[in-house]
């Protein structure tokens, strides 16, 4: 039986700081300078049909981030869940979270050796970050319905994701500090790229020690037999996919995030991309506009929180779909110059985190009791930095029309196929199939 321990301030305290650890990662790496950056080399490493040849396969170099991402998220799809069936039997998740983080740190810290045509070498680095990146979410989102009562996930969730905005701010202020003073510091151009790329790994491995001193372990909701071992693990995923026929509420609800939240991930990881190539925006102004929607984004998370309070979470992630899919419309139909992205960007950057913080605390509550790392699994297939379907339709239609605004545009059917699924689920009666 999992005995409970006492709501902590402090654990609280502890837990939003993993945010502001790896929240870095999303904003330095994912976010701005890894997709420009690798796209730069494999144009390097292009043939002279331009096109670049990984395993053989002739691939636009402007499509290379897109399918990158696509083929780290598939990976995901079949490891993150197993991860989550083991900390569900684990009885010291921690640790799993400290290997987790720690593995993707390095990789992360390793970008600094990123130079000339290295696509390749890029690639494999980013693949193995962003997996230990989303292992160590799940880990840590499991702790949530540990460490606060269900009328108090809206705001413990909210203000995770707020700090996770700052801590990933605060060192994009530092990244655009030593970027825009690269040349008087003597430091080429993609130097300071590399370095601001190291940097967010060795922020995420420096801070993630107050979350793992704070943070207490519980006893495992499952145990597991001694002879049982990893196999089993796959086993008991399997059946737990099987069991979620009888949670039809919370079925549906993380359809319907799979399929929004994939877009939100993709305008995320992909806008930096657009800023470059389709606006030609010099590095340091997207630096700029990334940086605004860093510290915009923290105002943000607290305000779609108030209106959860004021209207329930679910409306105010409906209201947040809604305006996601007018500035998808806008981005297609009037983006032309810096000024207007950045407006466009201020816009996302007040939904976003009210977004993604608000549909955590829900799903925390839909989850059976002792299952919440192998469920969390699942939903972070598709959470913060990490999304495969759309990435993959944005390549696709870049690469078969030429066209960044199509690309972008046709991300605009995962929003509405999100909204109509997520209008069909009632909260209360995931919550109360979930403690059946």
């Amino acid at each position: 039986m999992n005995l409970a321990l006492p709501y902590s301030k402090r654990e609280q305290r502890g837990w939003y700081m993993y945010d502001w650890a790896n929240s870095t990662f999303a904003s330095t790496v994912v976010t701005l300078f890894l997709g420009p950056y690798l796209t730069a080399l494999a144009k390097a490493a292009a043939g002279a049909d331009g096109r670049v040849h990984p395993l053989g396969i002739p691939v636009d170099p402007r499509s290379w981030w897109g399918y990158l991402i696509s083929v780290s998220v598939v990976t995901q799809i079949f490891t993150l869940p197993i991860a989550g069936a083991i900390a569900d039997f684990s009885p010291n998740k921690k640790r799993l979270m400290a290997l987790f983080a720690y593995t993707g740190a390095l990789a992360t810290a390793a970008m600094f050796f990123l130079h000339g045509d290295e696509y390749l070498f890029g690639g494999v680095l980013f693949l193995v970050a962003n997996l230990m990146f989303g292992a160590s979410i799940v880990v840590y989102n499991s702790f949530l319905p540990d460490i606060a009562p269900p009328e108090q996930r809206d705001a413990v969730s909210s203000a995770g994701w707020g700090i996770g905005y700052l801590g990933g701010g605060l060192l994009l202020a530092l990244n655009l500090v030593l970027f825009m003073k690269a040349k008087a510091l003597g430091l080429s151009e993609s130097m300071a790229v590399r370095i601001n790329l190291s940097s967010a790994g060795v922020w995420w491995a420096l801070f993630s020690l107050i979350p793992l001193a704070a943070i207490r372990n519980r006893p495992p909701g499952r145990r597991r037999e001694a002879n049982e071992g990893l196999l089993d693990s796959f086993r008991e995923f399997a059946v737990t996919l099987r069991d979620m026929r009888h949670y039809p509420q919370t079925l549906r609800f993380l359809l319907a995030y799979l399929l929004y939240n994939d877009a939100v991930q993709a305008v995320i990881a992909l806008a930096a991309q657009f800023g470059s190539d389709e606006l030609k925006m010099p590095m340091a102004d997207l630096t700029e506009v990334i940086l605004m929607v860093q510290f915009v984004a923290f105002f943000g998370s607290f305000l779609f929180d108030w209106i959860a309070k004021a209207i329930g979470a679910k409306p105010a992630v409906i209201v947040s779909l809604v305006i996601w899919t007018g500035v998808l419309v806008s981005m297609y139909v009037s983006v032309r110059t810096e000024k207007q992205f950045f407006v466009v960007a201020a816009i996302v950057a007040i939904v976003l985190g009210g977004t993604q913080a608000l549909s955590r605390s829900l799903f925390s509550l839909m989850i059976p009791k002792g299952r919440e790392a192998e469920y969390f699994g699942v939903y972070e297939i598709s959470d913060k930095g990490t999304s495969w379907m759309c990435p993959l339709l944005f390549g696709l239609t870049l690469q078969f029309t030429g066209n960044y605004r199509l690309a972008i545009l046709s991300l605009i059917t995962f929003f509405a196929a999100g909204l109509l699924v997520l209008l069909t689920v009632n909260v209360r009666h995931a919550a109360a199939e979930a403690t059946h």
